[in-house]
């Protein structure tokens, strides 16, 4: 809270409590000119009456000793930037609580430190805890089922865009992606023409059927595809786990397969970031993490021929 709020609030505190004081003094004086206590003061629907006795005196003094409690209580906390005599504080109140619960916390996670994500994976215990820490920290992305998104991957099949070995998942997971695909049309234009960025869609798209016969587009697609794209997606469009390129001969696309997000994908690029959580969650809990991603997934096929495979 920056000083000008705290003096601000401090005045509407202040402007309160004084506020409290003279309307509890401005009604329980008596005026000369009010009705004893023992007097009616008025008489309304022809019979009803009632007497003018003031407060109970034990209520105003408590009353009292709750604006002196404020005070106090103001005097030893303090207000925003402003320390009171106590030296309390919101953050170091918060920390002492967490180092708590992590301190609770670490004893329960100790029985599954430094293990593999594919032997944690034998163990439902933790896979259940993986499962609730997914769901608070990766959901979000990734869907409470791991299914993904658009732009965020599918946990639930076999296609690691970054390897799917454990110790490369657990990498993921740990330090995170940052995937960088450029944006090409620019460069396929000046080298194929105005039909540059076309022909390679068609091309990219002819890899996933390759049953189907090559057109003329298809094969222009083909020349462009192999001078500039195959450095990262490989010369059979296979992809490279070492960079996050993915298989383009597959049937997986994580921004979609249709012609106007191949369009935006050359035209603008695609920067899609995951998060480091090793920072957040620790090695143990983001292991479990692991664990839980590694039930999801099938892990039978072998990867695909001609893919670049992080080890």
């Amino acid at each position: 809270m920056t000083s000008g709020w705290t003096w601000y609030v401090i005045a509407i505190v202040v402007a309160n409590l004084i506020g409290c004081v003279w309307l509890l003094r401005a009604n329980t004086r008596r005026s000369p000119t009010d009705p004893k206590p023992d007097e009616t003061g008025h008489v309304w629907d022809g019979n009803l009456t009632e007497y003018n006795k003031a407060l109970p005196r034990w209520w105003i003094n408590l009353f009292y000793i709750t604006i002196v409690f404020a005070v106090g209580y103001l005097i030893w906390y303090g207000v925003g930037n402003v320390q009171g005599i106590g030296h309390w504080s919101s953050h170091k109140e918060w920390a002492l609580e967490s180092a708590a619960e992590d301190a609770r916390l670490d004893d329960t996670l100790k029985l599954y430190a430094g293990q593999p994500i594919d032997v944690l994976a034998k163990n439902p215990q933790a896979v259940e805890m993986g499962r609730t820490i997914f769901i608070n920290r990766c959901a979000a992305c990734h869907g409470s089922t791991g299914h993904g998104a658009n732009g965020f991957p599918d946990l639930t099949d076999d296609i690691w865009h970054w390897g799917g070995t454990p110790h490369r998942i657990l990498e993921t997971i740990q330090e995170g992606r940052q995937a960088v695909m450029p944006a090409w049309a620019t460069t396929l234009t000046a080298q194929g023409g105005p039909s540059a960025v076309d022909d390679t869609i068609a091309y990219v798209l002819s890899l996933s059927k390759p049953a189907q016969a090559k057109d003329e587009a298809t094969e222009r697609g083909e020349k462009l595809f192999q001078t500039i794209c195959v450095a990262c997606h490989g010369p059979q469009g296979k992809g490279n786990q070492v960079v996050g390129a993915p298989d383009l001969s597959d049937s997986y696309w994580l921004y979609g397969s249709s012609k106007a997000s191949l369009h935006r994908t050359l035209n603008e690029g695609r920067q899609g970031v995951m998060p480091a959580w090793k920072p957040v969650l620790g090695d143990t809990r983001t292991r479990l993490v692991g664990a839980y991603v590694w039930t999801l997934s099938p892990h039978r096929d072998p990867p695909p021929a001609g893919a670049v495979v992080a080890e």
